[in-house]
């Protein structure tokens, strides 16, 4: 099945070149740094620790090795492209296994798309690391905007929703007609978004972080709750041994959550969304 066409862009190969200075400039403010005095306990009840945090800025001062770093990125096909007046970077590896399915996974915070790096092989060339050729993904992995580099808003407004309209836009200008969506962090909130936008050709979810969990209702529904209470709650019947009858449905139903989620269109999430 077909899940691409051509379709005219603007995008724009991208490539990482950190002047000298600037690095240089980053080692000498941090080793300019004025510590205060260290805490009163020897735990973290007071924050995190002076020594941790000492030892960090000594390896970014003296070890880290930025270079290499930038040369992990230019392997990589890099492009950046503007969309709602933002200019969005973007990794795009493409399968050599035919027929594979496009996936645009999205970062967390704080991080970068360098959080993805040792995924991309793996899903890209499935074969190489023990896997089937039908496993296989075409790879868009872009920079939230604000992070990396992609550009930084100058009004506000790019909310989760704002960002997953970027990312449908995005995959539709790489002529994607049906592919998936991962995220975690602040990427699942944008992937739940990008869900509950439903635009064509996205054919399912995946997250390994929620901002809400389903409950279930008298009438078997599925509800959104907020993440602290519902974490709680699972805590609690675990704790107890029991689970609440309608209370959180925990881990155990977040994957038939998806795969009704991804069954058309992701209709139950677009069902959900009148609950928010």
């Amino acid at each position: 099945m077909a899940t691409t066409v051509q379709v005219p862009t603007n995008i724009r190969p991208f490539h990482v070149d950190i002047p000298d200075e600037k690095l240089a400039d980053l080692r000498r403010r941090i080793a300019a740094t004025r510590w205060p005095s260290a805490e009163l306990v020897t735990d973290s009840s007071q924050g995190v620790q002076s020594k941790m945090l000492q030892k960090l800025a000594r390896y970014w001062e003296k070890e880290h090795d930025w270079r290499k770093v930038e040369k992990k990125l230019n392997a990589l096909p890099q492009f950046s492209t503007t969309i709602d007046g933002l200019d969005i970077h973007f990794i795009h590896v493409k399968s050599r296994h035919k027929d594979a399915m496009p996936l645009i996974i999205t970062h967390g915070w704080p991080g970068s798309v360098i959080e993805m790096l040792d995924v991309i092989g793996p899903l890209t060339d499935p074969t190489a690391y023990g896997g089937g050729a039908d496993e296989g993904f075409d790879l868009v992995v872009p920079s939230l905007p604000g992070f990396g580099f992609s550009g930084q808003p100058t009004e506000l407004g790019w909310n989760p929703g704002r960002v997953a309209r970027a990312w449908a836009e995005l995959m539709q200008r790489l002529g994607y007609t049906r592919y998936v969506a991962q995220g975690g962090d602040i990427g699942a909130n944008v992937t739940d978004e990008l869900a509950r936008l439903a635009p064509a050709g996205l054919a399912g979810i995946h997250l390994n972080f929620l901002s809400a969990f389903p409950v279930r209702s008298r009438g078997g529904a599925l509800w959104r709750t907020s993440a602290g209470r519902s974490f709680q709650e699972v805590g609690d019947c675990r704790a107890r041994g029991t689970r609440r009858e309608e209370g959180t449905v925990a881990l155990d139903a977040l994957a038939a959550l998806f795969r009704r989620a991804t069954s058309s269109r992701c209709p139950s999430i677009r069902r959900r969304s009148a609950t928010r």
